[in-house]
Order: structure tokens, then sequence, then C-alpha cells
């Protein structure tokens, strides 16, 4: 059985999908961007804060499914520019203690609404 995730937290799904589903104790989170959840906007300022943003939404979805960030066993992180590399792993690695998932980082061509990161994760209980 599936449960369906949803944070007042987070921003709300742009399409046809869910922020995140719990089954069988594994949590799935949907790619997040940086939008912020109150204005429904992109936030601006550049990669740092929109890595803050995006990390801040995946706590909220974490947190309202009973999990943290201790439970994520996997993420992947898109960038529309590897030279962001460095600022994004830092800001990412302040969330993860001992431990840190599995992780792959890709570039990608185009992220929606023109974003400079979009992350997801699995986590399990």
């Amino acid at each position: 059985m599936k449960k369906v995730i949803l944070s007042s937290k987070a921003p709300a799904p742009i399409g046809p999908y869910s922020q995140a589903i719990e089954a069988n104790g594994t949590l799935y989170v949907s790619g997040q961007i940086p939008i912020d959840p109150a204005t429904g906007e992109v936030v601006a300022g550049g990669i740092e804060p929109q890595a803050k943003q995006v990390m801040q939404s995946l706590k909220a979805i974490l947190e309202e499914a009973g999990y943290t960030f201790d439970q994520v066993v996997k993420t992947t992180i898109l960038l529309d520019d590897l030279g962001n590399f460095a600022k994004v792993n830092e800001i990412y690695g302040s969330y993860f203690g001992e431990g840190a998932p599995a992780r792959e980082t890709y570039q990608v061509a185009k992220l929606p609404k023109g974003v400079a990161v979009e992350i997801s994760c699995i986590a399990v209980k």
C-alpha cells in the first residue's frame, strides 16, 4: 500500500506527481527545485540560496512523513552547471552527519523553470 505525502512547507507539485510516496517503510521524494513554498516563485540570488531552499524543502517533506536526513539512503542531484558542484556539495553536506547517503550528480541541459539545481531522495525506516 502506498501513502501520498504532502507538506505545506514545501512547494506544491507543478505537475501530475506527488511530493513523496511512502511504501513499505520506504519514502520516495520527488525532485525538489528551489521554489519558495510561500510565494510559489523561484528563489533568486544564485546557486547557494537555491540549494538551501531545495534542502529545506526536502527536510520539510521528510519531516511530514516522519523521517529525517539520517534515514536518507540515496539522493540524486541535477545541476545546470557542474561548476557549481563545490558550492552545492558544501550546502548539501551540512544536512548530513556521518554516513552520508549514496548519490550521483549530473549536469543536465535544462531544469524546470530555469532553476540551477534539483535534488530527489529515498529514505528508509
